[in-house]
This record gives C-alpha cells, sequence and structure tokens, in this order.
C-alpha cells in the first residue's frame, strides 16, 4: 500500500540562498519551480537526489527555526558513501560539521546545518 516517502518539504529563510545550498553543496538537481496561487506561499521549488525529492517553499512572514528541540520532525538524513570524504568535501565549501562522526556498531554518523541552521544527518552504512 504505502511505497516510499515521495518528498520532504523545507520551509526557507531565503530560496535562492537554499537553492544554491542543495545544489552546489549537497548535489541536489533542479527539477521545477512555480509560484502556486496559495497567498502564504511565494513560490516552491523542486529538487531531487537519486530518487528523493526536496520542495523548497519561500513562504511569507515564516518564523525562524525553533531554537531548542520541539515536537515535529528534526532533521533529514542523507546516505554517503564515504564519510571521511564527505566531511573533507563539505569542509571545503565552507560547510561545518556540528556534530560527530561517531560510529555507532557499523555506521558513522555525523551533521551539519544547512543556511537556515536546519540539522542535516549524514549517514554511512
Amino acid at each position: 500500500m504505502f511505497k516510499r516517502i515521495d518528498h520532504v518539504e523545507i520551509t526557507s529563510g531565503n530560496l535562492e540562498r537554499s537553492i544554491r545550498f542543495y545544489q552546489e553543496v549537497l548535489g541536489f538537481s533542479f527539477k521545477e519551480r512555480m509560484k502556486p496561487s496559495a497567498p502564504e506561499i511565494e513560490e516552491i521549488a523542486f529538487l531531487t537526489l537519486g530518487d528523493t525529492m526536496l520542495e523548497l517553499l519561500a513562504i511569507r512572514n515564516s518564523a525562524p527555526p525553533a531554537k531548542g528541540p520541539q515536537v515535529g520532525f528534526r532533521m533529514m538524513a542523507i546516505e554517503v558513501a564515504d564519510m571521511d570524504r564527505a566531511i573533507d568535501y563539505l569542509k571545503g565549501k565552507g560547510v561545518g560539521v556540528s556534530h560527530g562522526p561517531v560510529t555507532l556498531g557499523t555506521s558513522k554518523r555525523a551533521e551539519i546545518k544547512d543556511p537556515d541552521g536546519l540539522s542535516i544527518e549524514l549517514r554511512q552504512w
């Protein structure tokens, strides 16, 4: 019945900056951009990474992200082939690691932040 997660929506504080980050740093491909008829949504950009879709939203008068834990989704995770190479690459792009990497059994885990301060987990299985 249920097949997979189709897409993840992220409200962006600056749509152009977010598009650049997800494309130029994390390797997402641009799919489509649109201005919906919903009055609170200024614009939507769709990006893909493999078979995963990311929907970036520019919302009028959006609040900044919460500073501490809250109910809701905490972060998205991106699988990496080699954690050490991924971290070296990100550092070369000016993206620091906010947590880790740590070894968890047979996997490695680290976290980075997007331009709005939203956490992105990196996972090497």
